[in-house]
């Protein structure tokens, strides 16, 4: 039986820029680097973001960009924190895509390595409420 989420690894070329993009965006607190220790395929260092295990590897990007992404829950109240902090580190921001009102506000951008995060402010139980309505237009 399934128990949750283990852990999630992106493999990156720097891993000091994914550091910084980590700590900086998320708040994730470095746990663990292997520095000249090499346990598994390459070096590697594992963060916590709330109690969600991030693990970064060091290896060759993404060929390319898409629209699978990992999407982190954030308040309302912090869009636009985030928004900035996103801003500084010079990542690229992709335009939110058209949504109906009452499913949240997204903050959609890339990394180095062409990975895509999301920051979203809604929930699943109000997405789901929001879409059993139909496609009224909310005023």
């Amino acid at each position: 039986m399934i128990e949750g989420l283990s852990h999630i690894t992106f493999i990156v070329r720097d891993l000091e820029r994914m550091t910084a993009i980590l700590t900086e965006v998320f708040d994730a607190r470095e746990v663990y680097a292997s520095d000249t220790e090499q346990f598994s395929l390459s070096r590697e260092k594992f963060f916590l973001i709330g109690d969600i295990w991030i693990a970064i590897m060091e290896g060759e990007p993404l060929p390319a960009r898409s629209y699978n992404h990992i999407a982190f829950k954030i308040d309302e109240t912090d869009f636009d924190r985030y928004a900035e902090r996103v801003g500084k580190l010079g990542l690229e921001m992709r335009p939110p895509r058209p949504r109906v009102e009452g499913e949240g506000r997204s903050i959609y951008f890339y990394d180095d390595d062409n990975h895509m995060f999301e920051l979203h402010t809604g929930t699943l139980a109000e997405r789901l409420k929001r879409y059993a309505k139909g496609l009224e237009v909310a005023s």
